[in-house]
């Protein structure tokens, strides 16, 4: 395998710089020292802070464990569960500093850079829809009640993920994820209530339907 790349090199160390001191308290310098680049090499490879965040941000995408969601040998919950508990390890390995990168990045930046802003959305919502591909196909199978349509579950649950990371950052522990779970799993993609089972009518005592 051959050297990084002075952008490889760049965008990796974008993740742990941006995550340390966000966007906008992260210099070009703070960049380039943390990649080992010379500082005059950055421009040779990005226009701007915000293109390199934009390809650290897909970096990241592509790490965050998105494929388990399409693995069409798990059940679809089973899908869902390995998703987001695989997320939270890392989480929880980084001492709960660490959220999403994509949360973190969009609450810094998206009012005041539009492109930045579009793209968080694009990828929000592709986000969004492999949720709901996985909720929509419980939902075919019973495991999960169809009561709501599946996007607006997903988009909720992704919603619901994004205060969970936040909360952790503040309380440092597990509980935001174990609720999360909690009332993801056992409430809002429950399955079915059974139907209820009516009473056996009561038989009349013959002396009594004589009279």
């Amino acid at each position: 395998m051959g050297r990084p790349s002075v952008r490889h090199k760049l965008v990796d160390a974008a993740l742990d710089v941006f995550e340390v001191h966000g966007f906008n308290g992260a210099s070009v310098q703070d960049l380039t020292d943390a990649a080992g680049v010379p500082k005059g090499s950055f421009y040779n490879h990005f226009d701007s802070k915000e293109k390199l965040a934009l390809e650290a941000l897909q970096a990241y995408i592509a790490r965050n464990g998105i494929e388990v969601l399409h693995d069409e040998k798990l059940a679809p919950l089973e899908r869902l569960r390995r998703h987001f508990r695989a997320n939270w390890k890392t989480v929880k390995d980084r001492g709960y500093r660490s959220g999403c990168f994509l949360g973190a990045l969009s609450s810094e930046i998206a009012d005041s850079h539009e492109t930045s802003r579009a793209e968080f959305g694009r990828l929000f919502h592709h986000w969004s829809v492999a949720i709901a591909g996985v909720i929509r196909q419980a939902q075919a199978d019973g495991s999960v009640a169809a009561a709501t349509e599946a996007p607006v579950l997903a988009r909720f649950v992704l919603n619901a993920w994004q205060g969970t990371l936040i909360r952790a950052k503040v309380v440092r522990s597990d509980q935001p994820y174990e609720d999360f779970v909690a009332m993801v799993f056992a409430t809002l993609l429950a399955p079915p209530a059974a139907p209820a089972v009516a009473a056996p009518a009561k038989k009349v005592p013959r002396a009594v339907r004589q009279k």
